[in-house]
């Protein structure tokens, strides 16, 4: 046995032994969360919900109900719709009639804006981002000019200015024949089944993506995190330390939409890379479209933004992965910040290395520990069984 071969492996023995004896007695693979919707509140209460948007949000509008017991019971529902074409064809025909009458936006009410919240959870969850965040948006309302309300979204086609958000046509946001093709038409889960494993993507691959030769309409990121262990801070679980990544949406004026699910990742140079003895590896991106998540954060950008988080993934493209100072939380944390958003507390310890992590990250979220510069609604998402 050669010296170099026996100074890792005893490094190998040393740290391990290290882990091992931080980690507790319990500790086991952490397995993604199910979806619960009948025991699960929409989201809408821990962003754009509360008891002062509420009352700006009614004032003059007519108190006549838009949700009726039997929307309501359907709703409590939705999980066992989505297993045959004709139930995924009713959830959308119940979404296009909820949209229906809302070209003024006159009618809107709390009610209505918690259906388009539960309705974007459930198309998170089933990694359908575009029409996750189409919901989000019917749900975002403010006044413009007193009493008339309209949609509102930073303005994706404008240089950007801080803390403005500008009237968006909702017309370009409509629910459409496309969402028909990618919903109705394609067999969907969400019960717990074998994650797929993310596959490597080039930065010219994601670019290609949105150079489609079409017209902006619109813009989001969404912000992924999946802990090791879900619903606790906890840094690592064994060799299982969580995931951190992002999702790029660019809706066109076609009614179109394209988008990328992506993070950062080690490049394993050799059995030992990407590990505390030696935390600094090459770097790569994969396509995570398939990759589960425990919380997801979301928010409309304007193009100047999208254009400096593209420019953000140039600069990764080929860069070092580095376990303390630059992984996949480090990347996705930037993408975020460069979006106006993010978490007070993403930082953890392990043997020999500390930094940004899902597992606090992920916390952070659950906990309501995030910020938004521009004061805006974000779409936020999590089970409320991991709190």
């Amino acid at each position: 046995m050669t010296a170099y071969r026996t100074k890792y492996l005893f490094s190998a023995f040393v740290v391990i032994g290290s882990i091992l004896s931080v980690l507790p007695s319990s500790a086991q693979l952490s397995a993604s969360v199910r979806y619960k919707f009948n025991l699960r509140p929409d989201t809408s209460a821990h962003s754009i919900i509360d008891d002062s948007y509420s009352s700006k949000l009614l004032a003059g509008v007519s108190n006549k109900p838009v949700i009726d017991k039997a929307d309501a019971a359907f709703e409590t529902d939705l999980e066992s719709e989505l297993d045959t074409h004709a139930g995924r064809k009713k959830v959308l025909s119940y979404l296009k009639e909820l949209s229906a009458n809302n070209t003024g936006e006159s009618n809107y009410n709390q009610a209505k804006v918690k259906s388009y919240y539960k309705l974007a959870n459930v198309f998170a969850r089933l990694h359908l981002y575009p029409l996750a965040m189409k919901c989000f948006f019917k749900a975002m309302v403010s006044k413009k000019d007193g009493n008339n309300l309209a949609p509102a979204a930073p303005d994706s086609l404008v240089s950007d200015t801080t803390g403005r958000q500008l009237h968006l046509n909702s017309g370009l946001l409509a629910i459409n024949a496309n969402d028909d093709s990618v919903f109705v038409n394609t067999p969907v889960q969400l019960k717990d089944k074998k994650e797929k494993k993310s596959k490597s993507i080039t930065y010219n691959r994601i670019l290609n993506t949105f150079n489609d030769g079409k017209k902006a309409a619109a813009y989001a990121l969404l912000f992924h995190v999946k802990q090791p262990k879900p619903g606790k801070p906890t840094v690592f679980v064994r060799a299982n330390t969580g995931h951190t990544f992002i999702t790029l949406i660019k809706y066109n004026t076609d009614s179109s939409s394209v988008s990328v699910s992506f993070g950062f990742y080690p490049k394993k140079d050799n059995i030992f890379s990407a590990t505390p003895w030696e935390p600094e590896t090459s770097g790569t991106f994969k396509n995570d479209e398939a990759h589960k998540w425990d919380e997801v954060m979301g928010k409309f950008i304007t193009e100047r933004r999208f254009k400096r988080i593209l420019k953000l993934t140039r600069l990764y493209d080929g860069l070092e992965y580095h376990l303390s100072k630059n992984n996949c939380t480090d990347f996705a944390l930037q993408a975020a910040s460069y979006a106006g958003f993010g978490v007070t507390n993403s930082k953890g310890s392990w043997p020999l290395g500390h930094g940004n992590n899902p597992g606090t990250t992920g916390q952070s979220i659950i906990a309501g520990g995030i910020y938004d510069n521009d004061k805006a609604d974000l779409f936020i998402d999590f089970d409320e069984n991991l709190k």
